[in-house]
C-alpha cells in the first residue's frame, strides 16, 4: 500500500468516525469512579522485566513502585526509599527503606524483597549489568534497610535505580523476584498504587486496575513517576479496540475517556468533537527505527545493512507516519534524542545529506547480497508503524532486496523478534518499531546500541566497539568527557548499522475535557487524574 493510499483508507475511516457508526456501547461497574483508557496496544505480557515494551512498562508503574523515582525534571527522587548514604570513597551505597510500606495481600516490603527485586532486574538492565560487573556485594543489612558494595564507584547508581524505560526496578516480593528473567511471572502482587485485577484480564484486549487501598504515598506532590501518587480513581480500564475509527466515536460520545495515541488522520475529526481535548504532553516523543537482524542473513552482513543509509529519507518515513501534522514530527535525528545533552551532529550527514538510492543499490551489489529473502514484519495494528513499515518494503524493493513483507498484530510480532531462528523457520529480517525519545537520551538505556551479542535487544548485534564505548561512558568523569564518548558512539554505529533513526515522531494525546491533571510525563501515568 503506497503513502497515498494509506491516507484515503485512514480519512475513510475518520468519515465512519463522524458519521457516529460503529460505537458499541461499553458496560461500565456501577457506582464506581473508573477511568476508561484505550492503551497504544493491548496488553500481552505483563511482567515488565520479562518484555521490554513500552505497553508492559507503564502497566508495571500502575502495579508497583519503585526505590527511587523520576521527576519532570528528570532528576531522581526517594521513592520507597527514605534516603540513602554514600561512603566517602564511593564504592558503598546504603539504602533505608520509609515506613508503612506493603504489598498488595498485606505483607510487608521488606529489604529482601528489594535485594531479589534487584538481581532479577541486573540480569536484563543496562545499567544493572553495569552495576553486577562491578558489584562486591549485595546485601540485606535488617529489614529496612540493604547495601551496595562496588569494586569502584558508580556515580550514577540513583539515576539507574529511577530510569522508567526499558527494563525498569520495580519492587517485587522475593518469592516473585526469585524468578528467573528468561521467565515469565505470573504472580502480579504489587507494590503500587493500583492492583491488577487477573479475573478481568484478556490478553491484547483488556486489562482492569483498582485502587491499592493499602498503598501510602509520599508527602511531597507528585512529579513523573516521583512524589506522592494519590489515586483518585477508583478503577483504571485499559481497553484496545482493533479499528482507530471506532475508538474516536466513542471517546467523542464520552464512552471512553483517553485514548493515549490517536492516529494522525483523526487528529481533525477529534479536534471537532465537542467535549474532546487533543494536547501533546510528551514533548520527547518518541524516536522510530528500522531495526536488522544481525545474527541471520542477509543482514548479519554489516556491509548490507551499511548499504541500506543513502537510501534513507528520514522526511519521506515522517510524511507517511503523520501526514501532514508535520507539528507531529521531526527530522535530521541521529544516534542521541535531539535536544538532549549528548546529541550532536557526528557524521550526521549519512542520514541528512543529498540521498542516493543508486549509490545504495551499487552497495547492496559490492555486499555481496546474493538475493536471500528479506522478512520484514509490520504490526497492522499499530498504523504508524506500518506505515514506516510499508516505506521500508518499497524502498528495499528498489534496492533489489527480495523482501517478505509479512502483516502480523503486534502481539504477533513482539513474539516472532524473539525468535533467533532463520526467516525461513519462522525468524525475520526486520522491523520498524518507536522507542522512548527519553531512553535515548544517554548509552545506559538506549537498547538499540547494546553490542553484547545474545544479551543484546532483539537483533543481537556483537560489537566489542560498541560495548567498549558504553563503559566509557559509564566511567567519564563530566559531562565533556560524555560527549565526546557520544559522538564516538554515533559515528560507530553509523559504521555497523545496527539500526537506522528513521525520525522522531511527537504525537498528541486525546481526552474528555472534564478530566484533569493529566500531568506533562513521557508517558501516561494515572495517579492525580480527576474525573468529575
Amino acid at each position: 500500500m503506497s503513502g497515498m493510499k494509506r491516507r484515503t483508507v485512514l480519512a475513510g475511516a475518520a468519515s465512519l468516525a463522524a458519521s457516529g457508526l460503529a460505537r458499541p456501547a461499553i458496560a461500565q461497574p456501577a457506582a464506581s469512579r473508573a477511568l476508561r483508557f484505550v492503551p497504544e496496544s493491548g496488553l500481552q505480557q505483563g511482567d515488565p522485566i520479562w518484555t521490554t515494551t513500552t505497553i508492559a512498562r507503564n502497566h508495571g508503574f500502575l502495579v508497583w513502585d519503585t526505590l527511587y523515582g523520576l521527576d519532570e525534571a528528570l532528576q531522581p527522587r526517594p521513592q520507597m526509599c527514605a534516603g540513602h548514604e554514600v561512603s566517602d570513597d564511593g564504592r558503598t551505597w546504603r539504602f533505608r527503606l520509609r515506613e508503612g510500606l506493603s504489598f498488595h495481600d498485606g505483607a510487608p516490603v521488606r529489604a529482601v524483597d528489594c535485594v531479589a527485586s534487584i538481581r532479577r532486574w541486573m540480569q536484563r538492565d543496562g545499567f544493572g549489568r553495569q552495576i553486577a560487573a562491578q558489584l562486591d556485594e549485595l546485601g540485606v543489612l535488617d529489614d529496612a534497610q540493604f547495601q551496595f558494595r562496588l569494586l569502584r564507584p558508580f556515580p550514577r547508581m540513583l539515576r539507574a535505580l529511577a530510569k522508567p524505560v526499558a527494563s525498569v526496578l520495580f519492587i517485587m516480593p522475593e518469592r516473585v523476584a526469585q524468578t528467573s528473567p528468561e521467565i515469565e511471572i505470573t504472580d502480579f502482587t504489587g507494590s503500587g498504587p493500583f492492583t491488577f485485577l487477573a479475573d478481568e484480564f484478556r490478553p491484547g484486549v483488556r486489562a482492569a486496575y483498582a485502587r491499592n487501598v493499602r498503598y501510602q504515598p509520599r508527602q511531597e506532590p507528585a512529579s513523573f513517576t516521583a512524589g506522592g501518587k494519590v489515586v483518585r480513581m477508583d478503577r483504571i480500564e485499559w481497553t484496545a479496540f482493533p479499528d482507530p475509527a471506532m475508538t474516536a466515536s466513542l471517546l467523542a460520545d464520552g464512552e471512553q475517556d483517553w485514548w493515549q495515541a490517536p492516529i494522525a488522520d483523526l487528529l481533525p475529526v477529534l479536534r471537532a468533537s465537542r467535549g474532546v481535548t487533543v494536547r501533546t504532553i510528551d514533548r520527547a516523543g518518541v524516536v522510530a527505527i528500522l531495526r536488522f537482524n544481525c545474527i541471520q542473513p542477509p543482514f548479519d552482513n554489516a556491509a548490507l545493512r551499511r548499504a541500506i543509509l543513502p537510501a534513507i529519507d528520514q522526511q519521506e518515513y515522517m510524511h507517511a507516519a503523520m501526514g501532514e501534522a508535520t507539528e507531529g514530527y521531526h527530522t535530521g535525528v541521529g544516534v542521541f534524542t535531539p535536544g538532549s545533552p549528548l546529541a550532536s551532529d557526528a557524521g550526521l550527514t549519512v542520514l541528512t545529506g543529498p540521498r542516493d538510492p543508486a549509490l545504495a543499490r551499487r552497495l547492496v551489489r559490492e555486499s555481496g547480497y546474493a538475493g536471500e529473502p528479506v522478512v520484514l514484519l509490520a504490526p497492522v495494528d499499530h498504523p504508524a508503524i506500518e506505515a514506516l513499515c510499508q516505506v521500508t518494503r518499497d524502498l528495499f524493493a528498489a534496492l533489489g532486496l527480495n523482501v517478505q513483507y509479512v502483516p502480523v498484530e503486534w502481539a504477533g510480532l513482539v513474539q516472532r523478534r524473539a525468535s533467533r531462528e532463520p526467516a525461513e523457520q519462522g525468524g525475520w529480517s526486520a522491523f520498524c518499531t518507536t522507542c522512548e525519545a527519553l531512553s535515548f537520551d544517554d548509552p545506559g538505556g538506549h537498547y538499540p546500541i547494546f553490542g553484547n551479542g545474545a544479551q543484546a535487544w532483539y537483533g543481537w548485534p556483537t560489537s566489542p566497539r560498541l560495548e567498549a564505548l558504553r563503559s566509557a561512558w559509564f566511567a567519564a568523569a563530566d559531562l565533556a568527557a560524555e560527549k565526546q564518548v557520544a559522538q564516538d558512539i554515533q559515528l560507530a554505529v553509523w559504521q555497523e548499522a545496527p539500526y537506522v533513526p528513521l525520525g522522531q515522531l511527537v504525537p498528541p494525546t486525546a481526552f474528555r475535557a472534564d478530566l484533569s491533571d493529566l500531568g506533562s510525563s513521557p508517558f501516561p501515568v494515572f495517579w492525580g487524574v480527576r474525573k468529575p
